[in-house]
């Protein structure tokens, strides 16, 4: 059942899969009992020649049960999901892992801090679309947005969150497996939305300290002629 949603590598995925599971069921036993009960309603109240339309007020102690039922249910499901959607949004665990991730039209602008660990600096990397941390490590995700309202949707991860003008919010993931994920947009943001799509790099702690040396080297390269023009040396070197 649900073998269409896409490979979970989220250490908090199983917990809205479950949810899913859950919806799913309760949907497909009402829509079975309705359909059910529709075509039964057919043949029996089906025209026949002769027989005359009669008036009926319904039975009141069906109405109230059809009413009730469907709230304990919803009810049911807020107080399970409660629990997961706390510690899904209200709070972020500690990390040493934090990143920034600026939605625009229409690409995702990604900021990793440098060694001063503070955003804005001049030791910052500054990515587009592509967002790569180290597997089993608590990332750290602050969201905003230059424009409209974005989403931030990590599928394989089971997070989704809006990016909202004028807002700074956090959220987290922890990645289970290494492979690459895709990173779009899910909310409507322009014409060119369907367009604004970035990629997830999850790699073993090795391979991301590697990538993140070549990123500052290259960072360190990039620099050098400005430097150079001023007169200065190349930081890191």
């Amino acid at each position: 059942m649900l073998r269409w949603l896409p490979e979970d590598v989220s250490t908090y995925g199983v917990h809205i899969d479950q949810m899913f599971h859950a919806i799913y069921i309760v949907t497909a036993i009402t829509f079975v009992l309705v359909e059910v009960a529709l075509i039964v309603f057919l043949i029996r109240y089906r025209h026949r020649p002769g027989r005359r339309a009669v008036y009926t007020h319904g039975n009141t102690a069906l109405e109230i049960a059809w009413t009730i039922a469907p709230a304990v249910i919803l009810v049911i499901l807020g107080v399970v999901s409660n629990q997961w959607w706390n510690y899904i949004k209200a709070s972020v665990p500690p990390t040493d892992f934090h990143v920034r991730v600026t939605a625009k039209q229409f690409n995702w602008e990604v900021l990793y801090p440098g060694p001063d660990g503070k955003f804005d600096t001049a030791d910052d990397v500054k990515l587009d679309n592509d967002l790569t941390v180290p597997v089993h490590k608590v990332v750290r995700v602050t969201l905003k947005s230059r424009d409209v309202i974005h989403s931030f949707f990590l599928p394989n991860l089971r997070l989704k969150q809006d990016a909202v003008p004028g807002r700074d919010i956090d959220v987290w993931f922890e990645a289970t497996k290494t492979g690459k994920y895709e990173m779009p947009c899910a909310e409507l943001c322009g014409f060119g939305h369907s367009g604004m799509k970035g990629w997830l790099f999850v790699q073993s702690a090795d391979e991301y300290q590697r990538w993140a040396v070549e990123k500052r080297v290259a960072l360190a390269d990039d620099a050098a002629p400005m430097l150079a023009r001023a007169g200065g040396g190349v930081p890191g070197r």
